[in-house]
């Protein structure tokens, strides 16, 4: 039962971060949305992807785009 629970979990947390990233894919201010959740699971899994995302973000800001190839095989 408990590996069930634990899977059931598993797959929640990914839906639940899934619909996190995708408004932040479609360009939505996600604090307002992490704000405005009711306290339970959908908040704490959203409030941590939320970390994620920004984290991500801050390690993106100094990259740049590759160079394309020289031979044009892009």
């Amino acid at each position: 039962m408990a590996g069930w629970l634990q899977r059931w979990n598993f797959i929640e947390r990914a839906k639940l971060e899934r619909e996190l990233w995708e408004a932040f894919e479609r360009g939505e201010a996600l604090e307002p949305l992490v704000e405005q959740c009711e306290p339970g699971f959908r908040r704490e899994v959203w409030t941590t992807t939320l970390q994620r995302i920004r984290k991500i973000e801050q390690m993106m800001q100094g990259q740049q785009a590759p160079a394309p190839s020289p031979d044009g095989d892009d």
